[in-house]
């Protein structure tokens, strides 16, 4: 057993997907079946994407309020919208947008953080740093985790910011694998390491592409091996933080689910876990991970 392990806080990137019907949700449901509500009886973290495209209405977040009353734990982490990330072009307006959502998670003590997602061309260098200081001051009431993607942040100073670790297909000069501690926090996001797909849609940049095209590059299930290697490196690392964030964005047909799944059952030291009879049907490799008895 490993002494004075972190807080674990494993999920995914988003819950509202309907192909995950029936691998997670499942095909006979009422009407009334809250996708929340039953996404957080498994899992106590979501990374909320959507805010990336769009910004969301408070009625939204304060209901997933309503619907998580009854479950104190679960945390959301919001993904900065694409205003100040991509097109690094907002204002005012866009600034309390942004701070309305936040502000209903954090009196509701369901903030995890803010995910500054940006692009792989933004480089690291001195205009590069002064921005992200320029977003950690004007979002400075809670925590923040910037995703970078080119090798040129490699083994930058993070002491004072949480740099992502992130998963993807080693292309061209795209940071490595390595888990990066700042702020006695790790945030890991896995995007699948589907090379082709990926080559294909930075290949496609600028051009519209459908969700099925978009979405083709994060399919990818992640094998038991490379699942014990990352449990491993991200063990390497639990003496130095208090927090690890692990979100899975392999997401099509419920891929990150199950893969989810598995990472909290190795990184709580095998530990067996509660599971839906869904998630087995279609991964039945699962199955030898499960606490409960099911009914398939």
């Amino acid at each position: 057993m490993i002494n004075n392990s972190p807080k674990l806080y494993i999920g995914t990137a988003g819950w509202s997907y309907e192909d995950w019907v029936p691998s997670f949700y499942p095909f006979a449901q009422s009407k009334d079946l809250s996708w929340l509500q039953y996404y957080s009886r498994f899992f106590n973290v979501v990374e909320v994407n959507s805010t990336y495209y769009t910004y969301l209405s408070p009625k939204i977040a304060e209901n997933w309020m309503r619907q998580l009353d009854d479950n104190k734990e679960f945390l959301f982490t919001i993904k900065l919208h694409q205003d100040f990330t991509h097109k690094r072009s907002f204002g005012d307006e866009q600034i309390k947008n942004v701070n309305l959502i936040l502000d209903i998670l954090k009196r509701s003590d369901r903030l995890g953080g803010l995910l500054l997602q940006f692009p792989y061309s933004f480089e690291c260098n001195d205009a590069s740093i002064d921005y992200i200081r320029r977003l950690i001051d004007i979002f400075d009431a809670c925590e923040k985790f910037v995703e970078v993607r080119h090798n040129s942040w490699q083994n930058k100073n993070t002491k004072t910011i949480t740099l992502c670790t992130i998963d993807q297909p080693q292309i061209g000069q795209s940071l490595e694998f390595k888990p990066i501690v700042g702020n006695d926090t790790v945030y890991l996001r896995f995007h699948g390491r589907n090379e082709k797909a990926w080559k294909k849609s930075i290949n496609s940049f600028g051009k519209k592409m459908t969700y099925s095209e978009r979405s083709a590059r994060y399919e990818y299930l992640y094998s038991i091996g490379e699942l014990y290697e990352i449990d491993q490196k991200i063990k390497e690392i639990y003496d130095k933080v208090k927090k690890v964030f692990v979100i899975m964005n392999n997401h099509p047909h419920g891929d990150a689910v199950a893969n989810a799944f598995e990472l909290l059952h190795l990184l709580k030291n095998r530990e067996k876990i509660n599971l839906p009879g869904t998630i087995i049907k279609s991964y039945p490799r699962l199955k030898g991970i499960a606490s409960n008895k099911l009914k398939l």
